[in-house]
């Protein structure tokens, strides 16, 4: 699979990421089966063996298991860690932690920041994690608390870079100011159902900035690949039943499928975005892998783009 750097850091990885929120399965209070546990080790080992090197993960997916299950791969696999990316997220709480009266939120306080991290390195058995990120934005960040944050655990040597994941350019400005250190990676929503990165800045600030831009559900939840996918709740106003004709089309052009022309269409934007591929099928996973090596025309490209849109440009 081809290589890009990631943001202002030394590390390269493949240019598909691999997502491991569903690898957990529907883990319940008492966690995942044995049986989810083998198949979600399964799909990390079939996503590594296709290419994918940086695996994206957080410490709520699966509550906690997710991390345990990439952690038990990574122990199988001779040599795995040493050739892939470690990315993790922290800060997001649910209701009912850690007393029965806490409500949902999110929480990017220092000391949360600090705990949330420790844990998931003994989940994932690690020493470091390549790149430690900021899930959701928390209405009350204190970005110079957040740097505090950041300057502990890398010179702890439990982190070796930083991102966010769904900021307002603003915030992640504001943030990256407070920062000594670069944000490398920004992982948002963006697919041919989602394309508001293109003009709410988001993407004009990961190329002025040398930022990683990270796209989750880049099929749209399956819907942009054969239709069989599940839209979640806020994803329910997109349609992409406009979008396939034009997908199928450019998909028969060049022998592909509808979910590798979806992931070449991101992979063309110049800021090199990374789409965070979160099937859990081996064959599906390989299928995504296609994609690295599919590069679209210009004319290819905007075709889709206005098929997304639904109406001529500006």
């Amino acid at each position: 699979m081809k290589q890009i750097p990631i943001g202002a850091s030394e590390l390269r990885c493949g240019c598909l990421a691999y997502g491991c929120w569903r690898i957990a399965g529907a883990a319940g209070p008492a966690g995942p089966s044995p049986e989810a546990v083998a198949a979600g080790r399964r799909s990390v080992i079939a996503a590594y063996e296709s290419g994918y090197t940086l695996f994206d993960n957080a410490d709520i997916y699966g509550g906690g298991a997710a991390e345990r299950i990439l952690g038990q791969a990574l122990r199988e696999v001779s040599g795995m860690r040493e050739r892939v990316v470690i990315l993790t997220k922290g800060g997001v709480r649910h209701a009912g932690l850690p007393h029965p009266h806490s409500p949902q939120r999110y929480d990017l306080s220092a000391e949360h920041l600090i705990e949330s991290c420790e844990g998931s390195l003994k989940r994932l058995g690690v020493e470091t994690i390549d790149i430690y990120m900021l899930h959701r934005p928390d209405y009350l960040v204190d970005p110079g608390e957040v740097a505090r944050a950041f300057t502990q655990l890398k010179e702890q040597g439990k982190v070796r870079h930083f991102g966010v994941s769904n900021f307002r350019p603003t915030l992640l400005a504001a943030l990256q100011a407070a920062c000594p250190m670069p944000i490398v990676t920004h992982q948002f929503e963006f697919s041919l159902m989602r394309l508001d990165p293109l003009t709410d800045g988001t993407l004009d600030q990961c190329l002025r900035e040398d930022i990683t831009p990270m796209a989750w559900s880049p099929l749209g939840g399956g819907m942009l690949a054969d239709g069989a996918g599940r839209l979640l709740s806020w994803q329910q106003k997109y349609d992409p039943d406009p979008i396939k004709p034009v997908l199928d089309e450019v998909a028969s052009a060049h022998g592909a499928s509808r979910a590798v022309v979806a992931l070449a269409w991101l992979m063309k934007h110049p800021a090199r975005v990374m789409p965070i591929v979160g099937s859990t099928q081996p064959d599906r996973i390989r299928e995504a892998a296609r994609a690295a090596s599919l590069e679209l025309s210009r004319e290819e490209w905007y075709r889709l783009l206005l098929a997304a849109r639904g109406h001529p440009l500006d």
